[in-house]
């Protein structure tokens, strides 16, 4: 089967949860088989010089990326205001970018074109003049759901703005709904949130899968004092909202007095400068790693404290993976129905945090035993290859006639 992924960035490095889960279905589907083309966006904030990719980034058949200025430009978000479009969507309309898809198109035959989240939405009438392949929406998420809980977090002004530019965001989700042939829902409550909105067309469930294979635990972080971590994107909204929370609400008032002997370390790219200058009593703020997996080792347990934000956190499976305690909010644990005190540590305010911090200080002897049930149940339920055969299947069901490799 020949798939062609779009993408809104190019899905390296693997240090952001859409990049991760962009990656593992790609890689899985080139395992099982298929052909798989990749057309990305090489934009500002997330350029790639593809010219030094390492030599296992090699699953895809070929790969080709455009530059695309999609940065916010202050005159432009409030000339929106005034508009009828979504500033959110328009951001990603290029006419250069929809020039090399329509060459793609007409060079090459695919059976599925795979739209990596709603921003691609916007070229379905390109692949639809040129091409008959069926179209499907990997939809990571619920997009509007995310904005309208960053919105309801975020200071006045901020706020203000988010509520009169989000609702064009939904209006624009919910009236693509239809325009695909399948879609394909991270998580079951993504799928039937859809359906409620009046999606009637086909859908399917395939969550971000784990290849346990790539992953190498080290349980000597059980050895050493207790040490928490925190892993994500800095320049994503969600993340440094629940992280300044996190900071504010929960380690300051509640664990640092408390435990002086607990440390809490921070690493994600794209740092912003108030994180850098951050002095608070024993949080250590890293910056960007080179390899998460080995950060995620150094600790015992790892923070998600999300309040908004939607779809499955990938740094959550990848912490199961290599066996270490997560400690999330429902929110973070959307989508991975692991249950609190079995496969991992669930947390909504403030006190129950400091609760099951204190726990994990009380019970170190049992955190290892809790990892190695959190890498069981992610082995057992979010296996790539097995995700990515089901989602196969599904293709293979719809009825097209396969185009040969």
């Amino acid at each position: 089967m020949r798939i062609l992924q779009l993408c809104k960035k190019f899905p390296y490095p693997l240090k952001d949860g859409e990049s991760i889960a962009i990656t593992c279905v790609a890689k899985a589907l080139h395992e099982l088989g298929c052909s798989v083309d990749l057309l990305a966006m090489n934009t500002h904030k997330h350029w790639v010089d593809t010219n030094s990719l390492p030599g296992h980034f090699n699953h895809y058949t070929r790969m080709e990326t455009l530059g695309v200025d999609n940065r916010i430009k202050p005159f432009n978000a409030f000339c929106n205001l005034f508009g009828h479009q979504s500033y959110h969507i328009e951001r990603f309309v290029d006419p250069h970018f929809a020039t090399a898809l329509e060459r793609l198109l007409q060079q090459h035959q695919y059976d599925v074109v795979q739209l990596e989240t709603l921003y691609l939405a916007p070229y379905i009438p390109v692949i639809r003049k040129h091409s008959i392949a069926l179209v499907a929406m990997r939809a990571h998420n619920v997009e509007h759901e995310i904005w309208e809980r960053i919105a309801a977090n975020s200071a006045p002004l901020k706020r203000w703005y988010l509520q009169r530019i989000t609702p064009r965001l939904k209006a624009y989700e919910v009236a693509q709904l239809n325009q695909y042939d399948l879609m394909v829902g991270i998580t079951r409550r993504d799928v039937d949130h859809f359906k409620a909105l009046g999606m009637h067309i086909p859908a399917t469930v395939t969550p971000i899968g784990v290849d346990s294979r790539t992953h190498q635990p080290d349980d000597s972080s059980f050895d050493r004092p207790l040490s928490l971590s925190f892993i994500g994107s800095l320049d994503w909204m969600p993340n440094i909202e629940g992280l300044r929370w996190f900071l504010y609400q929960v380690w300051v008032p509640l664990i640092a007095p408390r435990h002086p002997e607990l440390t809490f370390h921070i690493a994600g790219r794209n740092t912003p400068a108030w994180l850098k200058r951050l002095q608070l009593p024993r949080v250590v703020v890293h910056g960007e790693v080179d390899q998460a997996a080995d950060f995620i080792n150094q600790h015992s347990v790892m923070v998600v404290p999300l309040l908004s934000g939607g779809g499955m956190r990938a740094k959550v499976l990848e912490g199961m993976a290599l066996r270490k305690v997560v400690l999330s909010t429902p929110m973070g644990m959307e989508g991975i129905e692991a249950t609190h005190q079995q496969e991992c540590l669930i947390a909504t305010s403030p006190a129950e945090f400091a609760d099951a911090i204190n726990w994990c200080v009380a019970h170190n002897n049992a955190l290892a035993e809790l990892g190695i049930q959190g890498q069981h149940f992610c082995a057992q339920h979010y296996d790539n290859l097995e995700t990515a055969r089901e989602l196969l299947d599904v293709y293979t069901s719809m009825g097209r006639k396969p185009v040969l490799a």
